[in-house]
């Protein structure tokens, strides 16, 4: 599985942006998908998920403002970013993972795959 995470920029403090997450090769519904962010100098911390093709599981800093969503037929995930605050800049990831079990989905180190990033700017 190879991911291909696009759709970051600079944008203002208020505004909106849509990450978007390709998958090459099929993403079955049994695949837990994931998105991530690290900003500089920190840790990657977990900011959404999409719990095998039914759940969805949101950090508290970002609950309320973000939604991630799956479309199964483009074998891509999205994660739709409103209300963005300067703290949300950051490099976003996406990750999948066919064997997470719900206790860690906010665990960066249990999804197998991963994405190469895409940057989001967050101006005050």
């Amino acid at each position: 599985v190879q991911l291909q995470a696009s759709g970051g920029g600079l944008v203002q403090a208020g505004g909106s942006l849509r990450l978007s997450c390709a998958a090459s090769g099929r993403i079955s519904g049994r695949y837990t998908m994931g998105w991530f962010r690290q900003a500089p100098g920190m840790e990657r911390e977990f900011v959404a998920s999409h719990f095998r093709g039914s759940t969805t599981i949101y950090s508290d800093s970002v609950k309320g403002r973000f939604a991630i969503s799956r479309d199964s037929a483009k074998n891509t995930v999205y994660l739709q970013m409103n209300s963005l605050k300067p703290d949300d800049t950051a490099v976003y990831y996406c990750a999948a993972d066919s064997s997470l079990i719900m206790s860690s989905v906010r665990t960066a180190s249990a999804y197998d795959y991963w994405g190469q990033g895409t940057l989001v700017t967050v101006s005050s």
